[in-house]
């Protein structure tokens, strides 16, 4: 079981900064990747960014060179730092991770998705 909370989304005017967190809890442990997805109203849940256990990120085409996706593995957060944002940046944030759950006595393993609540972010031109 893990537990993620957002936490930095707010308004601020085009071309502005903000910096997103998440902090994970629970069984963090087994968490592969984490990442950040974003939803704006009547619109599909979109990639923002990903980074693995390993430090591997992957972004939206979209959106490489704004945002830069970090992670801090002794606070179990990782952060979405979001620069010369655009009113097309509005929607609401979610945290993802990725974990791998052992399923049966041989150890196999499945992954398994777990999303936080969201944070809003809204940008004004």
């Amino acid at each position: 079981q893990v537990q993620l909370v957002e936490s930095g989304g707010g308004l601020v005017q085009a071309g502005g900064s903000l910096k997103l967190s998440c902090a994970a809890s629970g069984s963090t442990f087994n968490i592969n990747v984490m990442g950040w997805y974003r939803q704006a109203p009547g619109k599909q849940r979109e990639l923002v960014a990903t980074i693995s256990s390993g430090g591997s990120t992957n972004y939206a085409d979209s959106l490489k060179g704004r945002v830069t996706i970090s992670r801090d593995n002794a606070k179990n957060t990782v952060y979405l730092q979001m620069n010369s944002l655009k009113p097309e940046d509005t929607a609401v944030y979610y945290c993802n991770a990725v974990v791998g759950v052992i399923v049966n006595i041989e150890g196999a393993t499945r992954e398994r998705d777990y999303w936080g609540q969201g944070t809003q972010v809204t940008v004004s031109s």
